[in-house]
């Protein structure tokens, strides 16, 4: 054992000869549309490309783009939120460990870090480790950096990760202990994430970055671009090779392509199927892609009408096409999804839930029982949450079908977050992978948990998670895991029909970048291994 781990045959058949004969565009779109098409969309993966063969060049600047930009950027890691913050505090910020292509943690700032019950942790760290401004890195920033996640007042966005940690102190300057709860032996994959990346002890004011990580601030536009310069003393011998990163936020996906296509960016995140044909027509970039557990969820809060009923949840549920999803508006870049946030090649899937089918007559009954039959509601729906348009728009052709009215309204993506997520009775989410079950359902489905989106409550499900952290039998654990995804397969109001492939775009002259299961933009640290040909 490592130091680190002790984790539609049913439908119409104009619908299905449209999807034989249609290539996937968007005049392709609107004639599965005039068919009668319907289709929605929404932890982990494996890679399966990689560019990185030749001697690193030293030098030169990289310009990259992400899909996120607002006002809200933010280069405190407690209140990271998206692609974009994480990539963002990567540059700046480095963590006790990270995540390899497999998903393991390995050390990072800390040395080792061990327990022989997973309750009790022993965390060494690196020595000569310095932050930007000449500080060296000791135990008092580690129990500083952990420990205010912990603070109600930080509004951290993994409170409830960190309510884990029951006592967090320095035995020494470099060595720190980690006291649990319970015993949970995710912790080191944990410790990995952007959340818990080390700041300077006492550190409130987050506008410099000040970290170890491998470049240094000297710019950031909340909403518009963050610029790094080469961390020379940087804990990795090498790296990073760049000399200077330019991180931009474009949230228009044509904007961020063509940008790319021109040369005025290297590498661009977020691609949708018909950008991905696009820049393999022409020869002169290549794809990042990946299995990913992402996936964008329909959310219908369950907490207020009309989410409340249950038969209108699972009427909902019995009007998802799910693998017309992956074959249109993904066009095959990934997987059927189930309504549990585990895609169906994870080890801990649970293969013994029926996969749901788009099931007109079933979806009718519930509407029955729900009272729901001619009844009008709205779906929100928002530009870059892949699939959500599409998929607001086609679910609204099939649902009147079944005797429900939807309107689909349109906002804007700029103060989507903060206005609409996990706020209207009916919208879209998005979540990017989370390296262990344990993360994806204590963040987003336990009771408590500040990214409850559809507002569900189960003591089972919550005493299962906590149950789980601590049984280091993998048996047992993938008997409970089944267990929560049943629970949630069942009661819950996210509606998962795919899950979405990572799918980045770089131009042909960066080099060192690859794949990863952890996140798009190679888990969120091109920066550190990418360089440029001349």
């Amino acid at each position: 054992m490592s130091k680190f781990r002790k984790e539609f045959s049913r439908v119409n058949p104009n619908l299905t000869q449209a999807i034989t004969d249609v290539a996937i565009s968007r005049r392709g779109m609107m004639k599965l549309l005039s068919a009668g098409a319907v289709m929605s969309t929404g932890l982990i993966g494996f890679p399966e490309f990689s560019f990185a063969a030749e001697a690193p060049v030293k030098g030169g600047k990289l310009r990259a783009a992400v899909a996120n930009a607002s006002a809200s950027d933010t280069l405190d890691p407690a209140k990271g939120s998206n692609s974009g913050d994480y990539c963002r505090q990567f540059m700046f910020y480095s963590g006790l460990t990270e995540l390899d292509k497999e998903l393991k943690a390995q050390p990072a700032l800390a040395e080792s870090i061990t327990s022989s019950d997973g309750l009790n942790w022993n965390v060494k760290l690196r020595t000569g480790v310095t932050f930007h401004d000449g500080k060296t890195l000791t135990a008092t920033d580690v129990v500083y950096s952990l420990s205010r996640h912990k603070d109600p007042a930080v509004a951290s966005t993994v409170i409830t990760l960190a309510s884990q940690m029951k006592e967090i102190k320095a035995v020494s300057p470099s060595e720190v202990q980690i006291t649990l709860e319970q015993p949970n032996f995710d912790l080191p994959s944990i410790l990995a994430t952007s959340s818990f990346l080390i700041v300077q002890d006492g550190t409130k004011d987050f506008s410099k970055g000040m970290g170890t990580g491998p470049f240094v601030l000297t710019s950031f536009q909340p909403g518009v671009r963050t610029v790094g310069t080469k961390n020379k003393n940087y804990y990795k011998p090498g790296l990073p090779h760049l000399d200077e990163v330019e991180l931009m936020g474009v949230t228009d996906p044509a904007a961020r392509v063509n940008a790319l296509m021109s040369g005025d960016l290297h590498i661009v995140s977020t691609l949708g199927a018909n950008d991905v044909k696009r820049l393999r027509q022409n020869g002169k970039f290549n794809i990042l892609e990946s299995k990913s557990g992402m996936y964008s969820d329909l959310i219908i809060r369950t907490d207020r009408t009309p989410g409340s009923n249950p038969d209108f949840v699972l009427a909902m549920k019995y009007l998802q096409p799910r693998e017309m999803i992956v074959k249109t508006v993904l066009q095959g870049f990934g997987d059927v999804g189930n309504d549990t946030p585990v895609p169906p090649w994870h080890p801990m899937f649970n293969k013994d839930l029926p996969q749901r089918p788009l099931d007109l007559d079933k979806a009718k009954f519930h509407l029955k029982k729900a009272n729901m039959v001619g009844a009008k509601i709205e779906i929100i729906t928002t530009p870059n949450i892949e699939g959500a348009v599409e998929g607001g728009q086609l679910l609204q052709q099939i649902a009147r079908s079944a005797g429900l009215n939807v309107a689909v309204r349109r906002v804007p993506y700029d103060g989507y977050w903060s206005a609409h997520w996990m706020k209207d009775p009916i919208g879209y989410g998005s979540v990017n992978p989370r390296p262990t079950l344990d993360m994806l359902f204590s963040q987003f489905y336990f009771s408590s948990a500040p990214w409850n989106e559809s507002g569900w409550k189960n003591a089972q499900f919550d005493q299962l998670v906590t149950a789980a952290r601590g049984e280091s039998d993998q048996g047992k654990r993938k008997q409970m895991y089944g267990d929560m995804q049943k629970l949630v397969y069942d009661n819950c109001g996210t509606l998962i029909p795919a899950f979405i492939s990572s799918m980045d775009g770089c131009s042909n002259k960066v080099k060192g970048v690859e794949a990863m299961p952890s996140g798009m933009m190679m888990g969120y640290r091109f920066h550190e291994y990418a360089w440029l040909t001349s």
